[in-house]
Parts: C-alpha cells; structure tokens; sequence
C-alpha cells in the first residue's frame, strides 16, 4: 500500500506559522505595531490568509488586533508567565493522572517514551534547541494522552507563550538533566497504571519549571518577552 500523501498546509495555516516564527525569533518583537498590508507583504501572501492567522495568533494571546490600527505583539511579562504556569501546572497534572487511568498499551506510549529519548540524545549532543523542541513535544503527547479535548485546546493556547519565554531563558538555565528525569518518572508512573504518582510528579516538575524560569526573568530584569 503507498504513504499517504500529505496534504500541504492552507495559506491561513502557513502564515501561522510563519508568525508565530517571526514572534519568537524577535523579528516581530514585543510591544511593536505592524499593518495587515506590511505582515501580508513580509510573508508574500494576500491579505486574508494573513488577517485569519491573525485571529489564530489574537486568541492564542500573542497579539492583539487593534481596529485601524493593525495588530500589536503581546509582550510576556513574569507576571503572566506566573499565571500561565499555575494553570499549566494544574491541567497537565490532571492530564498525566488520566493518562495514566486510561490502560493505554505499550506502543500508544511510545511516541512519549520517543520524547524523552530525543530529549537525552539532545544533551548528550548539548543541543539545546534539539532539547527544547523534544521538550515540547513530551507535554503535547502527555495531554494528548490525557485524552481531554478541552484541557488540550487550552493547554495548546498558552504553549506559544511558554515557548517564547524558554527560547530567551534557554541558555541561561541551568543543564535540564532533571527535566528528562522527571519525564521518565511520569512515563514510569503512566505505564504503571499510577494515576497519584503521575500527578504527583508532574505537578513538582511544572512547579520546579515555574520556579526557575522566573526567577531567571526577574534576575536579567526580563520584563517584556
């Protein structure tokens, strides 16, 4: 039977993306102001695809659209990341427990245990970003796991802000070897049918996570990501 064939991203989809790069690389940076026409004519595009991926990016909280205006990127500021972190620490927790009561079998965890495999590869190899973008993609498997539509739009929503405060702190944490011990101590409880465990560690690592990350913000005075 042949692959099946991908199907190429739409237009809106692309320029989602292409945004979404251009916030976190800086290029669009916090608190700046950019028309419609500038952003359509940057990314090479018509203005409607543009003008849906900045509905998309708005309700994401990345920026915000301002009548007559265009559009403003949304700094982050340690505040924000606070709240962000309380609530990611309290819906992936519940996550991980309904991971861990749903039986799901060895191969359905594999694409978790893949994370944290490409996780230590990453600083074996002290390739951060490789890290980062293993990272990531443990806690979106994790509340897929959960299995909770709702917890997964919202967890989706405020990911993007997550990331762009790690990608300016990626450096200036320290070595994350407890991170990847922390996921496999989830993988372990999930795979053990513990949903107390997997709670448990999960909700310490977020709240370790909370704590460092802003702690590096208010040390380098970082008040606008």
């Amino acid at each position: 039977m042949p692959d099946p064939v991908e199907k190429p991203l739409s237009n809106a989809a692309s320029a989602v993306d292409s945004l979404r790069a251009l916030i976190f690389d800086g290029s669009l940076a916090a608190g700046s102001d950019h028309l419609e026409s500038e952003l359509a004519l940057r990314l090479g595009m018509s203005r409607t695809p543009v003008r849906e991926a900045v509905l998309t990016l708005a309700a994401q909280g990345l920026l915000d659209v301002r009548p007559r205006k265009g559009v403003r990127i949304l700094p982050v500021s340690p505040a924000d990341m606070r709240e962000i972190y309380d609530v990611l620490t309290e819906l992936e927790s519940l996550a991980a427990a309904d991971a861990a009561r749903r039986n799901h079998s060895p191969a359905a965890l594999q694409p978790l245990a893949q994370t944290i495999l490409d996780m230590d590869t990453a600083l074996t190899a002290k390739n951060r970003e490789a890290w980062a973008d293993a990272d990531d993609r443990f806690h979106t498997e994790l509340v897929r796991l959960g299995g909770n539509s709702r917890i997964i739009m919202i967890v989706g929503m405020m990911a993007d802000q997550v990331r762009r405060a790690r990608a300016v702190t990626l450096y200036m944490r320290p070595v994350p070897s407890q991170s990847n011990a922390d996921h496999r101590g989830v993988l372990e409880a999930i795979r053990n049918r513990d949903p107390k465990a997997a709670e448990r560690i999960h909700r310490a690592h977020r709240i370790g996570a909370k704590e460092m990350l802003t702690e590096l913000l208010d040390r380098y005075r970082l008040q606008n990501l």
